[in-house]
């Protein structure tokens, strides 16, 4: 986990990337819509969401509330998934709705429709974040903290 505020902007920058990335590749998979060009042009305004609800909003009540939750805060492990689950579940919620205004008419889009983003999200979000962009974004993370370490010796 980052231990300052350079490392926290590194491992959020890379958090907020690489789930941006997966989850714009799922959804334009699930429209039939998967192209290098609408993966691009979707990426910016979907990190810079990502990134301000991540570090303002969501982030925030994530970490509040893992900490209240009755789960040994002394296990890294239970942490860590306590509060990836949380950060998944937030972040789904508000980047389905993103989402829906980014793709759809605003005055047609039904609460249905929401629903139906917020479980296709949620059943790639959560796998992608605990088996894939967590565990890589802690481990470049770590390399990062061992090279400063030994810079700084």
């Amino acid at each position: 986990m980052p231990t300052n505020k350079k490392e926290g902007i590194i491992f959020t920058v890379m958090m907020c990337s690489l789930m941006v990335i997966g989850m714009s590749i799922y959804n334009l998979w699930v429209h039939n819509s998967l192209d290098l060009i609408a993966l691009a042009i979707g990426f910016i305004p979907g990190f810079i969401v990502a990134f301000v609800l991540d570090v303002f909003i969501v982030g925030v009540v994530a970490k509040k509330l893992a900490f209240k939750l009755p789960i040994n805060k002394a296990s890294k492990f239970q942490l860590i998934l306590t509060i990836s689950t949380l950060m998944v579940i937030g972040m789904v919620t508000f980047m389905s709705v993103f989402g829906l205004l980014m793709n759809g008419n605003m005055s047609s889009i039904t609460f249905s429709d929401y629903l139906h983003a917020w479980g296709t999200n949620i059943i790639m979000a959560l796998p992608l974040q605990l088996i894939i962009v967590g565990p890589v974004s802690r481990q470049v993370l770590s390399v990062i903290q061992k090279q400063s370490k030994s810079v700084q010796v």
